[in-house]
């Protein structure tokens, strides 16, 4: 049997991938990537010439079945996402289920991920939270989550977290406001980046800003 390695990598500076991770895709016998100049970029910096496949959301179903047959074989593989933690919120969790229902091995190299970065500076009580990836696009299903979220608060008090498009970022704060009221949000823009931003601030400020200068990067939302 080979080994399928799930490598975090950094969201932003690229100082914070660790050593084992490095050493790991150094010795893997290939690189599964979303995007593999993305990739390409990450390896190049650290000297590591190591072939690498695309593996997205768009070919994952048709591409697992001939990895795990590699995998059943003596072959050692390594998932990446473009940046941070693989699987979350990033292809790859078919995989790993498949790989383990055969008897692979699986092995996670931890490291950086935006859902943990975001909740330690954003202020807000770090002993339970619920992350829930992206919003929905579709209007409806948005507005659902975010009253399911406004029924449960009383009875699961908790931070919540997720991901949100710079696209979608002031139509989901006009409907956390419409839904849940002026409450306090944090807006973590960027993390670990060049232009990091961190807001701390009642919704309704939120989108006021966000309306004078239009949303970009990547978002992580919490409250």
């Amino acid at each position: 049997m080979g080994k399928l390695f799930i490598v975090a990598t950094p969201i932003g500076n690229l100082q914070d991938i660790s050593l084992r991770a490095i050493d790991t895709l150094k010795e893997v016998d290939y690189i599964l990537c979303e995007d593999t100049r993305v990739t390409g970029k990450l390896l190049n910096a650290f000297l590591i010439e190591k072939r690498m496949v695309s593996f997205n959301e768009f070919n994952e179903n048709q591409k697992t079945e001939e990895i795990l047959r590699e995998l059943a074989g003596d072959v050692s593989i390594a998932l990446v996402s473009d940046a941070g933690t693989p699987l979350v919120s990033d292809p790859g969790y078919k995989l790993v289920r498949d790989a383990i229902s055969k008897g692979v091995e699986v092995e996670s190299i931890p490291g950086p991920s935006a859902v943990v970065t975001a909740l330690t500076v954003s202020g807000l009580p770090p002993d339970r939270f619920l992350y829930i990836g992206y919003l929905p696009k579709k209007e409806g299903k948005r507005k659902e989550i975010l009253s399911q979220i406004k029924a449960a608060k009383e009875t699961f008090k908790s931070t919540v977290i997720f991901y949100e498009s710079p696209f979608r970022l002031l139509k989901a704060f006009e409907e956390i406001k419409e839904t849940l009221g002026d409450i306090d949000i944090v807006v973590c823009r960027e993390l670990t980046k060049k232009f990091e931003e961190i807001r701390r601030e009642k919704v309704s400020v939120s989108i006021v800003h966000f309306g004078k200068t239009p949303p970009k990067g990547e978002f992580t939302v919490l409250l």
